[in-house]
């Protein structure tokens, strides 16, 4: 058995580029807490082998998202949760004006950063 307290400054970057702070891993996946900055837009990535659950704390934001049959935008704020299936395109950026603050779960573990490829997505990446 685990526990964690979340830590106060982050500990990494995403591949995308949040602020990120690791509160859990196990055999089976890993939970991170991301921070993007107001007005930042991150870079578009696309996962080789594995899914993410969102839900989001705080904040305004919004993401894209694409697969070999769909192609959406989702609104990011408190209380929503997205999918993100493995090989599916993202993208997200915080449109409010406070930071944008969500958990984050991977399945399985995180491998590390070679895990992610980047892609030109919806917006102009602002990092």
């Amino acid at each position: 058995m685990k526990e964690t307290t979340l830590c106060s400054a982050p500990n990494a970057k995403s591949p995308a580029g949040a602020d990120i702070r690791f509160i859990m891993d196990g055999a089976t996946g890993n939970m991170i807490h991301s921070t993007v900055p107001a007005g930042q837009t991150n870079r578009a990535t696309i996962h080789a082998t594995v899914s993410e659950f969102w839900y989001v704390l705080e904040g305004a934001g919004e993401i894209w998202r694409r697969d070999e049959s769909e192609e959406r935008v989702t609104a990011l704020v408190p209380g929503v949760s997205v999918d993100i299936p493995v090989g599916t395109a993202f993208q997200y950026r915080n449109v409010g004006d406070t930071p944008l603050k969500f958990i984050c779960v991977t399945m399985p573990r995180w491998p590390g950063d070679h895990e992610a490829s980047h892609l030109i997505g919806a917006w102009e990446p602002s990092i």
